[in-house]
Formats: C-alpha cells, structure tokens, sequence
C-alpha cells in the first residue's frame, strides 16, 4: 500500500529547476562563510535577489499553462509574502539616515499605523476569495491525482527548518538566514514552475 502511494503520488525525479535548488544548497554553506556580512542586511543583495525570485513566482502564476484558477490564488498568496518583504525595516523603504542596516518602524512613520490593518485586511481579503471561490475543492483535487516533488519539498522543508534557528544558532548571522529564505523561495518557484508548467505534473 505504501510502496503504491509513493510510486503514484511522490516523484524523485530531479528537474531543471530542482538543479538550480540544489546548486543553491550546496554551495550555501561555503558560499555564506565567506560572504559580507552586509550581503545579508535589509536591502542587501540576498533579500533583494528574493524579490526578483518572488516576482518571478508571480508571473509564472499568473501565466500558468494549467490549473490557471488555482493559481490565480496563488499569485495573490505570494504577493502576501512580497508585501512583508517590501516593509518598513525590509527590503526597499525607510532607511534612517547616517546609520547602517537600521530602517524607520512603521510607528515612526506618518500614517504608518494605517501599514498593518491594510495588510491584515489583503489577507483576509485574498482569505475570502479562497473561501468563496472553494478554492479548497480545487487543492483536493490536484492532491488526489497530481505527484509531489519529492526534491524541491525537501530542500524547501530543510530551507524552512534551518533558516528558523540560523539567527539565534549563529549569532545572528544575517548571512545565514537570508541565504535559507532565498533557498526556500527559489524552492518554491521549482514547485510552481512544474505544477503550472510540466508535463509530468
């Protein structure tokens, strides 16, 4: 029974763009040892190669060759991740100036209260569209009938764990948990790019 479900819904079959993932895996470690410590800050090269991957997923999603509605759902799910990464005390906005990797709170900010009731109100926004449209419905039914990559959930799996404990673990090595953010996205993109585009998912 377990042998059958694996060779039905898990594929070991390494991609394109699981090739990337792992690249990215394996020359993380000395990659990031070696790397500027600024590399790592807000609005340093790895978070800003995040966006380009971020933005990628959601043109991809939104240019899916199948299951075009489901990802229509899904670029909306990702601009969630973008809006957080384009915060103040992230990506792009707000540096206090004479200072390094040190960015304005949105408290500071005329208006910013207004910053996180308009981000809760597009989650429950991008919530109820999911719920209306029964988007579940379709998720069930990919989930029954579609394979699951078994290389890019792991790396994504892995990116998640370790980049949860690379700040305290290596004291706060920014370096570390942005390079485990970006192999987690880059991940991810493997996984959109083959469900919306492969031929064998």
């Amino acid at each position: 029974m377990i042998k059958n479900f694996i060779s039905k819904h898990i594929d070991f079959k390494v991609y394109g763009v699981t090739w990337i993932a792992f690249a990215l895996a394996l020359a993380m470690i000395p990659a990031l040892m070696y790397m500027p410590q600024k590399w790592g800050w807000e609005n340093g090269i790895i978070e800003n190669i995040q966006m380009v991957v971020l933005w990628t997923m959601i043109a991809f999603a939104l240019t899916a060759k199948k299951h075009k509605r489901f990802f229509k759902l899904v670029a909306l799910i990702i601009t969630i991740i973008v809006i957080r990464e384009v915060n103040c005390g992230r990506t792009l906005f707000f540096h206090i100036p004479g200072t390094e990797n040190a960015y304005y709170r949105w408290k500071d900010i005329k208006y910013g209260y207004l910053a996180h009731p308009l981000y809760g109100a597009y989650i429950a926004t991008v919530a109820l569209i999911a719920i209306k449209n029964k988007f579940f419905i379709d998720l069930w039914e990919m989930i029954k009938t579609i394979k699951f990559p078994f290389w890019n959930i792991l790396l994504a799996s892995i990116a998640t764990f370790l980049g949860a404990i690379a700040e305290k673990a290596t004291n706060n090595n920014f370096i570390f948990e942005e390079g485990f953010e970006l192999l987690f996205y880059v991940s991810l993109f493997g996984i959109i790019y083959l469900y919306s585009r492969h031929k064998n998912f």
